[in-house]
This record gives structure tokens, sequence and C-alpha cells, in this order.
């Protein structure tokens, strides 16, 4: 079964089993050391840097984040 498999499995679960499930895998997390939390966050910046390279993401600058985070406070 694909990753993609069990999410359409897990998401046609009722709202309550889905929350277990999330919680479940929320805590399996915690137990990752910290190399394998540096890991996933590299992949995750590797793969949000192709996003952008791809045309497929939009960049907001420092600045314009701030300025609503402020705003909205």
């Amino acid at each position: 079964m694909t990753v993609d498999e069990l999410m359409a499995e897990a998401l046609a679960l009722d709202a309550k089993a889905r929350a277990s499930m999330a919680h479940e895998l929320l805590n399996s997390l915690e137990s990752l050391s910290e190399a394998e939390v540096e890991q996933l966050w590299i992949e995750e910046a590797q793969r949000r840097s192709a996003e952008i390279d791809a045309g497929n993401a939009v960049t907001v600058p420092a600045e314009e984040v701030l300025a609503r985070a402020r705003a909205r406070r």
C-alpha cells in the first residue's frame, strides 16, 4: 500500500478515528532523534526550494509577513 492509498483510507474514516490516528502519528514523532528531525527539516527545505524554483509557490517578503502578523495582534 502506498502512502497516498493509506492517506485516502485514513481520510475516509470518521472524525473520531481520524483524530485518534492523528494523535498517535504526532506522538510517534516525539521519539525522533535530533538527527532525524534535522534530516526531515532538510528534506522539507529542499522540497520547498524545488517548489519555488518550479514556480509552484509564491514567496512573500519577510517584512510583509511580519507586518501582517503585527496587524493581527
